[in-house]
């Protein structure tokens, strides 16, 4: 419910996402096979379709990817996977993250919703 909303509140969209959870192994093969990239990461976000309405994606999380991040970072678990969730739901919504302006931007975004959702809950 919570990202819905975010989703609806930032674009007027509904969202259908499917949040497919896997290893550092499964991620780098479909990273490989897809995208071309030789590496491993913690998130993969495809959208499917996009219309005015309704926004509809996959998103394949390395769980090894983020327990070894919340590890280096700090934080719990819970709190990367959600941000990681929010990464990836924020690139659906047309935020980049190629260079040093768009990174500090996606993580001010993650940032909030982060806050947001953690206060409401």
């Amino acid at each position: 419910a919570f990202i819905e909303k975010q989703v609806e509140a930032q674009s007027g969209k509904q969202i259908e996402l499917s949040i497919v959870f896997c290893s550092d192994k499964y991620l780098l093969k479909v990273n490989q096979d897809y995208l071309q990239h030789d590496y491993y990461t913690d998130i993969i976000t495809f959208p499917l379709s996009s219309t005015k309405s309704r926004i509809e994606a996959e998103i394949y999380i390395s769980i090894d990817r983020v327990r070894d991040n919340a590890k280096q970072l700090g934080v719990t678990i819970n709190e990367e996977l959600h941000r990681v969730v929010f990464h990836g739901v924020l690139h659906l919504l047309g935020f980049k993250d190629k260079n040093k302006a768009q990174q500090a931007e996606m993580r001010l975004n993650e940032d909030k919703w982060l806050t947001n959702y953690y206060i409401k809950r």
